[in-house]
């Protein structure tokens, strides 16, 4: 089991394009730990912001009665993708991994150690 710290380093260096990761409590914005970013993109805004995203697609899926739990969101810019996504179990409610990749990053591989890395952290 990993603890958040070194949950935070495995996802910045073991996935390709991978340029800031944060762990966040989305109830109330904050983020509980970050690496990476830079002066010009700061995670712990970057990750306050994502929670309305969150709170939003939860809103709209109990308005629609879905009864599907989110894996991930996927937000693509044009020179970046964004990858939320919701911890599950052992704690990890109201929590979600925030990862910021580059336009180099294999989405499907960064989903993939993504998730394993959800797995192995013990919040």
């Amino acid at each position: 089991m990993a603890n958040t710290e070194t949950a935070l380093k495995e996802a910045l260096t073991s996935i390709e394009g991978a340029t800031g990761v944060a762990l966040v409590d989305y109830t109330s914005g904050m983020a509980l730990g970050t690496l990476g970013g830079s002066k010009t993109f700061d995670l712990n805004v970057a990750a306050a912001g994502n929670t309305d995203v969150i709170r939003a697609k939860m809103r709209t899926m109990e308005h629609l009665g879905l009864n599907a739990e989110i894996e991930d969101i996927l937000i693509t810019l044009s020179d970046q993708y964004h990858l939320i996504r919701l911890l599950k179990g052992r704690g990890g409610n109201g929590l979600f991994l925030y990862l910021v990749l580059d336009g180099r990053a294999n989405l499907a591989m960064a989903r993939h150690q993504l998730k394993r890395i959800e797995n192995e952290l013990e919040v």
